[in-house]
């Protein structure tokens, strides 16, 4: 984008105009949420088509990533003499950073991709310009199911990694490191609380519409051709993420700011 008059580019005008864009394209999404007719079976289709393809690995990746934290954090406790709290730096550990972040990576790696490549080739097909000569608004048709759909699953999911998670860390602890049972679960309840479980979930949720709109907006906007759709996958991929890691830091500082930590 160059400076009008000038034809000198601003640095980073082109990453703001993207980011506008995108801005603009959730909240289109949010409003078509409530309009009707709301597309419900492409809804349901597209839930099943994201669970279909993220349950097992994300349940997958929650075994050992318990673990290596569960692991970890045993021999670090065990260093320091605190052995009976590895169950609740473990499990917090899981529910609060682990848990949201597997199921955003999953949702934006297999569902969002997916997504990119479905809505790009049909951009490329000029079956979306077809649509809106028809008078058929393609976000509230194609975009709005996609995105609630990943939402919804990254909740899910969320819970999914969560329980598979702590019981990873519960057995590698207890069963590998010869930790007792009833101390990490006295530890976890002890430092566990309701507020840890809620920005989970939030994080969930915020996660699965960012994942969406971005997989959503490359697919809307491909280079052209297939290799410009095969482009815009990966370019959706890696926003994604970036995007992910930024918001979960921003979340994670306003949490330990604004919820404070359960005494002993």
């Amino acid at each position: 984008m160059a400076v009008r008059g000038t034809g000198v580019s601003v640095p980073g005008s082109a990453a703001l105009a993207q980011v506008g864009r995108m801005t603009t394209l959730a909240w289109e999404v949010l409003r078509g949420t409530f309009r009707r007719p709301f597309q419900f079976r492409e809804f349901i289709q597209q839930c099943w088509f994201f669970a279909s393809v993220t349950i097992l690995p994300t349940a997958l990746v929650a075994i050992p990533f318990g673990a290596v934290i569960a692991l970890q954090l045993g021999s670090l406790t065990e260093q320091i003499g605190a052995q009976s709290f590895t169950g609740a730096a473990a499990a917090l550990g899981i529910v609060q950073q682990a848990a949201p972040l597997i199921t955003a990576l999953l949702v934006a790696g297999a569902g969002g991709s997916a997504v990119c490549a479905d809505i790009g080739a049909r951009k490329i097909r000029e079956e979306i310009d077809a649509m809106e000569v028809l008078g058929v608004n393609p976000v509230q048709r194609l975009i709005v199911p996609r995105v609630l759909a990943a939402t919804v699953v990254a909740v899910l999911l969320n819970g999914l990694v969560s329980v598979v998670g702590v019981l990873g860390g519960y057995f590698f602890n207890v069963i590998m490191q010869g930790g007792t049972p009833g101390a990490y679960l006295a530890s976890f309840n002890a430092l566990a609380q309701l507020p840890d479980l809620w920005v989970s979930e939030f994080k969930a949720v915020l996660y699965g519409f960012v994942a969406g709109v971005v997989a959503a907006y490359r697919g809307l906007n491909p280079a052209g051709g297939p290799k410009g759709v095969g482009d815009a996958v990966n370019q959706a991929v890696v926003i994604s993420f970036l995007a992910l890691f930024l918001i979960n830091v921003v979340l994670t500082a306003i949490y330990l700011q604004v919820v404070p930590p359960k005494a002993l």
